[in-house]
């Protein structure tokens, strides 16, 4: 077949039969660029590196049936969300059943019928679509157009799981703008809004990698996320984040160490273990935070995380 526009959606089709394969590429190629499986374990591999927009998944297959393979992708983060849509020659309604409870989205018979196929798959992934604007939406802040606290902590358990994994270190950084509600007494509402707009649009443009996640954690504090990250780069990162902030320049008459809108960063970083609580770290780094405040603001502490130790109680 010939190459395919990759700005087109990507559909990975799953059949064990080659000739199957080759009826629905032929009935899918100028609309889809099309992806390849004849087994379970590859289409999981394909469908966690490639991240195709949609699923034509057989039911009956040699080394894993179809049934399992949903179960797996559902089961995986990563993969989740892709919508599949089993393709099969049994019609008993039972098998639908098991299918759709599963998560899948739909079913297509064989032999596949050209025009009804594109439809089905246009529609499932047209819904697909408006449901991820709108989940995107939900996970926006209103204010600051950077990503809110609900999206922080999806990428938390994600991040967190992946480290697990790969035994790589994961640091986190909780800011905090100092003396803003003095900010906003003396400047008012709109001053503050338009600041808070202002440092979240400076954050957003420091972050080194697309792997990074910054997101407003709530009033006027900010959160970063930093995968495969060890306590030198968090060091190196809250320190940039300070300077970049403390360089805007925004007066702040009623700040007591300063002029202008200053920062108080505090980090952890950890390497995730499954006895390990995702609320005792983030514990840390907020105590880091107020180590940071209690130090006179400004400025950022940062220390590795350990589970044995514990948190001060003052």
């Amino acid at each position: 077949m010939p190459d395919k526009d990759h700005t087109l959606p990507t559909l990975l089709i799953v059949d064990d039969e080659p000739d199957n394969i080759r009826i629905a590429g032929r009935i899918l190629e100028k609309e889809y660029h099309l992806l390849f499986s004849t087994t379970g374990k590859d289409a999981l591999d394909i469908a966690q590196t490639k991240q195709p927009d949609m699923i034509l998944l057989d039911i009956v297959m040699p080394d894993m049936d179809g049934y399992t393979v949903c179960s797996m992708i559902r089961q995986n983060p990563a993969t989740q969300d892709i919508p599949i849509i089993f393709v099969t020659a049994m019609e008993h309604e039972q098998h639908e059943v098991i299918g759709l409870e599963l998560g899948a989205s739909d079913y297509l018979s064989k032999p596949l019928h050209p025009l009804i196929s594109r439809l089905r798959i246009r529609n499932i992934l047209e819904l697909h679509k408006a449901r991820n604007h709108f989940k995107n939406l939900a996970m926006i802040d209103g204010l600051t157009s950077i990503p809110n606290r609900r999206h922080f902590d999806e990428r938390l358990q994600h991040e967190w799981h992946r480290s697990v994994r790969s035994k790589s270190p994961l640091a986190i950084l909780l800011m905090d703008i100092d003396y803003f509600k003095s900010f906003n007494d003396h400047y008012g509402h709109l001053g503050g809004d338009a600041t808070l707009k202002r440092i979240a649009a400076a954050l957003k443009e420091s972050m080194i990698r697309v792997t990074d996640t910054l997101a407003r954690y709530g009033g006027e504090e900010f959160v970063c996320l930093l995968p495969e990250t060890d306590l030198m780069g968090v060091l190196f990162m809250a320190e940039k984040l300070r300077s970049v902030i403390e360089s805007l320049n925004i007066p702040h008459v009623k700040s007591l160490i300063s002029d202008r809108v200053t920062l108080s960063v505090g980090g952890a970083v950890v390497v995730p273990e499954q006895t390990i609580k995702q609320a005792a770290f983030l514990a840390a780094a907020d105590e880091n935070l107020y180590k940071a405040k209690n130090h006179g603001r400004n400025c950022v502490v940062c220390e590795n995380f350990s589970p044995e130790r514990p948190l001060s109680t003052g």
